[in-house]
């Protein structure tokens, strides 16, 4: 019987050990925590976003590098399949804003349980608290060097071991050394889906503050980048959430320069806008601004704008300017942020950049360099916006590569 080691015990290492065993393998995960998918239990803000019911090509076009790598893999799974797995263990499934899935539960830890049940019942092995130190290729196959279990031989292996984004969850990094020294090459790291920190200092004034229904424009070398509306957060260092975070992977490759522009009022063009303004004031006459305007904006946010817009806040709707309205409007419309930096790649939600696919069999995930080692889930140089699109990536990579690897003679 064929033995296979799965390194890395998250979505993708799960998936590839449960597709290996059910090919008849003799299969063993070795995972350095604690617990299996401790990474999942951060994503959709503890809820799990499983995965997204778009369509194929709607999914290829929300994964910016490499998509082309994919065809085969989400073939082979995709969204529909993962979904069966879940509510197959006996975790319904229900679809939100923008084709988002979820567990009806909100509880990660749900979604977390029935993957392990579906690898165990496979036949797979998952062994916590074992890191694997070193990875090496004898005539016999390939030798891992274990934490606490000392050497132990395999036919084959499957590296699912994450990017550097949140080292707390074991995303150190070991998967691109393990790669290098089979003459892998991986391509430069950088985080994506992460905070942005802005050359402004007035976001820490509003830090925990959330805007909900808001548009966030980002313009690179005075071009539109994206535009997208939603929900965003401010922080101690400058902004965060989904929009953002959206955001920060389009321009990862350089976010330094971006400008953000902030429509806090996007169902309102700037004529609409002006006369709701106009029925303010009228409606607070003989009052000071910063007062007068508080049902236009969340109330911390009200002295920014006013000092973005050049206005004081302490003058009265009475002496009001048409100038100063307009300018109040065009503040409204694009509230402007200046990208100084991503926040570091220990805080992203996932790692740009990763093994080179051009060394990957895109069929099988097998390394082309390599027989019997495969790769699986975020340790490739593959990555996607948020919406679920990453974990469905990690699942179809490792649905790949267990098939391959478990059915190999």
């Amino acid at each position: 019987m064929k033995r296979i080691a799965v390194i890395g015990a998250g979505p993708a290492g799960m998936i590839a050990a449960a597709f290996a065993a059910a090919e008849g393998a003799e299969v063993e995960i070795f995972d350095r925590n604690e617990k299996a998918g401790k990474k999942l239990y951060l994503t959709g803000k503890g809820r799990c976003n499983i995965t997204n019911d778009a369509g194929m090509e709607d999914f290829m076009r929300n994964i910016p590098r490499n998509p082309r790598f994919l065809y085969s893999a989400f073939r082979g799974f995709f969204n529909y399949d993962i979904i069966d797995v879940i509510e197959g263990q006996g975790v319904p499934t229900k679809v939100e804003r923008g084709g988002r899935v979820f567990p009806v539960s909100d509880k990660s830890s749900d979604v977390i349980r029935a993957l392990v049940r579906f690898t165990e019942e496979r036949g797979a092995v998952i062994n916590l608290d074992s890191r694997v130190r070193s990875v090496s290729r004898t005539k016999e196959g390939f030798v891992l060097e274990i934490s606490g279990r000392g050497d132990r031989r395999f036919d084959s292996v499957i590296i699912a071991t994450g990017g550097l984004s949140y080292p707390s969850t074991g995303s150190t990094g070991d998967g691109y050394a393990f790669a290098r020294a089979f003459g892998h090459t991986v391509t430069p790291t950088a985080p994506s889906l992460v905070s942005l920190v802005t050359a402004e200092k007035w976001p820490a004034e509003l830090a925990g503050l959330s805007l909900k229904n808001v548009t966030l424009t980002a313009v690179k070398n005075g071009k539109k980048v994206c535009s997208e509306l939603g929900e965003m957060l401010f922080t101690h260092t400058g902004v965060s959430g989904p929009l953002v975070l959206s955001a920060s992977a389009r321009i990862a490759d350089e976010p330094a320069g971006t400008k953000l522009l902030i429509d806090m009022k996007p169902a309102l063009d700037e004529q609409t806008l002006e006369a709701r303004i106009l029925r303010d004031l009228e409606a607070n006459r003989h009052k000071r601004m910063k007062n007068a305007i508080m049902g236009l904006l969340p109330s911390r946010m009200v002295p920014i704008v006013l000092e973005l817009s050049g206005i004081d806040p302490e003058k009265t709707t009475d002496s009001f300017t048409r100038e100063e309205r307009r300018s109040l409007v065009s503040t409204l419309k694009a509230i402007p942020l200046s990208v100084a930096a991503a926040a570091p790649i220990e805080e992203a939600v996932i790692t740009r950049g990763g093994v080179s696919v051009k060394e990957i069999d895109p069929k099988t995930m097998e390394s082309k360099l390599v027989p019997g080692l495969y790769f699986a889930g975020e340790v490739i140089d593959v990555d996607a916006f948020t919406g679920g699109f990453n974990l469905q990536i990690a699942y179809s990579t490792g649905a790949a590569a267990g098939r391959a690897a478990g059915g190999q003679e």
